[in-house]
C-alpha cells in the first residue's frame, strides 16, 4: 500500500499483550475484494485459493486500472458487499485470510485508552508548565491547573456527548466537524476546521523553535567535550547541578515574554559560534532536514516513532524529580508583593497561564475518534475523567516542582524560561540526554503534523489529499517558513503556546461545545436558564482567554 492507502499502526505495550491501533486512512472509494467461501480451498491460512478466485481478483485489479479512485463507476454498492463473516482478505502470494470478527477496529480496555488519551495530551506544554506557574504565582498557578483541567474535562465531555444528542441519524463515523456542520452548516464545518489548523500550525511553529533549541544545545555538547572545552555561565548557581540565568535583567514587575532572545551564548570558539547560533543559523539548516520530509505522501513510517513521545515524558519526570531532590526546595510566600528572589503567590499574568493550559488539556477535536476504540463504551465518561486526572497530575508534578527546587536565592524565580531546560546548561549530561531524545522524537513527529494540516487543509479544498506536488510543496514552504520566522525573531514557545491555545480553544473547547449543546436542548424543548447561564459563561470565559493574552 502507499500512498493516503497507508495504514499507521502504533504498538502500545502492555504487560505481556501487544495492543494494536489501527488507523485506517483507505480512500472511501475502496472496497475490500470479496473471496466466495466455495472458492476457498481450506480454513489454513497457508492453503492455496482456487484458480477461478485468483481469477476474480486479477479482474478488479484490473477494473481498478480502468477508473480513477474517485469514479465510483465500477465500485460495488453496498448492498453486495457480505456479511463480515464472509470477508476474506486476498493476498498476492496466494493465500486466502479469514477476517476474524465482525470489527475491524480494534477494541481496547480502559487502562489502554486512558493512557492513550495521556499520551495524546503529552505535549510540548510539558515544558512551559514551571514558566506558566511562575507567571501567575505559585498559588494562583496551582489554582488555575485544577480550574482549567475542570473546564477542559466539561467541555470535551459534552463534545463526546454530541454524537448521541443528535436523533434519527446514524453518527455512528461522525467526527466533531460533522456535528458542527449538522447545527451550523457550512461555517460551523469551516470554523472547527479553521480553528483545528491553527492547533496544528501552532504546535508545528513550537516544533520547530524547539528542534532549534534542542539541536543548537546538543550540537554544542558534542563540539565542547570533543575539543575539551569548558565553559561558564555569568550568571548562575555553583556545583555538579547547576542552574543558570540566560537572560538575567529581568524586571520583577513585567512581562518576561518580551524580552529580546539576542543575549551572547556561552563562547565556544569564534568559527564554531558563527555557523552554529541557535537564532540565526540553526533555524535554516533543519529546513534541510524536515522540508523533503514534510512531501513524502505517506506519514506511516513517522508512525512508527509515535512511542518515543511516551519515552520522553517517563524520562523528563525522572529528570524533574532527580533535579528536585538535589537541589532542594526553595520557597518564600508574598502573597501580593514582589521581592529580589521571589514572585508573588498572585500575579496579573495568571491569563498567560490559562493560554498555555487551554492547549495543554486540548485533545476535543480528536476525542470521539480515541474513544470509539475503548472496549467498553458504558466507562468512556470514566476513563476520560481519570485522563484528566492523570494529564492534570503530571502537570503539577513538572510545574510544582521545577519552580519550587528553583534556587532562589542566589537566583530569582523570574529566570525560569519557558522551556525549563534552558535553566540547565549546555554541558548538563542528563538535560543533554533529554534534548537529545526530545530532538529525536520532535523530528519524526513534525512530519506527521504536517500530513495532518495537509490532509485537511488539501481535502477540504481539492478533495485530495495529495492534488500534486507543487499545492503541497508550496503549502509546506508557508508552514516551515512561518517555523524559521518564529525561531529566528522570536524564540519564546511559552508566548507562542498560549496564543495559539487561546485562539484554537476559543471555538472547540469553549464556544462551539457549549452552542451545540444549548441547540440541541432547545431543539428538545429542555433548555431551562441555569445551563444557558452556564454554558453562557463558558463562552465569555473562551472570549476572555483570548483577549487576556494581549493585554495582560
Amino acid at each position: 500500500l502507499s500512498g493516503d492507502q497507508s495504514i499507521l499502526v502504533s504498538f502500545i505495550l502492555t504487560g505481556q499483550n501487544y495492543t494494536f491501533f489501527f488507523y485506517f486512512l483507505f480512500a472511501l472509494s475502496f472496497r475490500p475484494f470479496h473471496v466466495e467461501p466455495r472458492n476457498i480451498v481450506g480454513d489454513d491460512a497457508q492453503e492455496q485459493v482456487s484458480s477461478e478466485a485468483a481469477a476474480l481478483s486479477s479482474r478488479v485489479h484490473y477494473y481498478g486500472r480502468l477508473t480513477a479512485s474517485s469514479d465510483r463507476l465500477l465500485v460495488p454498492p453496498d448492498h453486495v458487499i457480505p456479511s463480515p463473516e464472509d470477508i476474506y482478505v486476498y493476498s498476492p502470494l496466494g493465500t486466502a485470510f479469514k477476517v476474524q470478527g465482525g470489527d475491524s477496529t480494534a477494541k481496547n480496555p480502559s487502562i489502554v485508552t486512558i493512557f492513550a488519551i495521556w499520551n495524546t495530551m503529552m505535549g510540548t506544554s510539558i515544558l512551559s508548565m514551571p514558566w506558566g506557574i511562575k507567571q501567575a504565582g505559585f498559588t494562583l498557578g496551582i489554582i488555575i491547573i485544577v480550574l482549567m483541567g475542570l473546564l477542559t474535562l466539561y467541555c470535551c465531555y459534552r463534545v463526546l456527548k454530541s454524537t448521541k444528542s443528535i436523533p434519527h441519524v446514524d453518527t455512528s463515523d461522525w467526527e466533531f466537524p460533522d456535528v458542527c456542520k449538522y447545527y451550523f452548516g457550512g461555517f460551523g464545518k469551516w470554523s472547527s476546521l479553521v480553528f483545528s489548523l491553527v492547533s496544528l500550525i501552532g504546535a508545528m511553529v513550537v516544533y520547530w523553535v524547539l528542534m532549534s533549541n534542542f539541536l543548537f544545545n546538543t550540537g554544542k555538547f558534542i563540539y565542547n567535550y570533543v575539543h575539551n572545552v569548558s565553559t561558564s555561565d555569568a550568571f548562575g548557581t555553583n556545583g555538579t547541578d547547576r542552574v543558570i540565568c540566560p537572560y538575567p535583567n529581568l524586571d520583577p514587575d513585567g512581562d518576561s515574554s518580551t524580552l529580546q532572545y539576542y543575549v551572547k551564548e556561552n563562547s565556544t570558539g569564534q568559527v564554531f559560534d558563527l555557523w552554529w547560533s541557535k537564532t540565526n543559523t540553526i533555524p535554516f539548516y533543519l529546513i534541510v532536514l524536515l522540508l523533503p520530509l514534510l512531501n513524502f505522501r505517506s506519514a506511516s513510517f513517522f508512525a512508527r516513532f509515535t512511542f518515543l513521545g511516551t519515552l520522553s515524558v517517563v524520562y523528563l519526570i525522572f529528570l524533574v524529580t532527580y533535579k528536585a531532590i538535589r537541589l532542594g526546595f526553595h520557597l518564600d510566600f508574598h502573597w501580593f508583593d514582589s521581592s529580589t528572589f521571589f514572585v508573588p503567590e498572585f500575579r496579573s499574568l495568571f491569563p498567560q497561564l490559562s493560554g498555555v493550559l487551554t492547549l495543554a488539556f486540548f485533545i476535543h477535536n480528536c476525542i470521539i475518534t480515541l474513544m470509539k476504540n475503548n472496549k467498553h463504551q458504558e466507562n468512556n465518561v470514566r476513563d476520560l475523567s481519570l485522563a484528566y486526572l492523570l494529564v492534570g497530575l503530571t502537570y503539577l508534578y513538572v510545574g510544582v516542582l521545577i519552580f519550587a527546587a528553583f534556587p532562589s536565592p542566589p537566583l530569582s524565580k523570574e529566570c525560569i524560561e519557558p522551556n525549563f531546560l534552558d535553566n540547565f546548561p549546555s554541558s548538563d549530561v542528563l538535560v543533554f540526554v533529554a534534548r537529545a531524545c526530545l530532538l529525536f522524537q520532535m523530528t519524526s513527529v513534525y512530519p506527521l503534523l504536517g500530513y495532518l494540516v495537509r490532509v485537511q487543509l488539501m481535502g477540504q479544498l481539492f478533495g485530495d489529499h495529495y492534488p500534486g506536488f507543487l499545492h503541497v510543496f508550496i503549502l509546506n514552504i508557508l508552514v516551515v517558513g512561518a517555523g524559521v520566522l518564529m525561531a529566528r525573531f522570536y524564540p519564546n514557545i511559552g508566548s507562542i503556546i498560549r496564543y495559539s491555545g487561546a485562539l484554537c480553544g476559543l471555538a472547540l473547547v469553549f464556544v462551539l461545545p457549549s452552542l451545540i449543546h444549548l441547540t440541541s436542548l432547545n431543539r428538545r424543548g429542555e433548555l431551562r436558564w441555569p445551563s444557558a447561564v452556564f454554558h453562557g459563561f463558558l463562552v465569555l470565559l473562551g472570549v476572555a482567554n483570548l483577549f487576556g493574552q494581549f493585554f495582560m
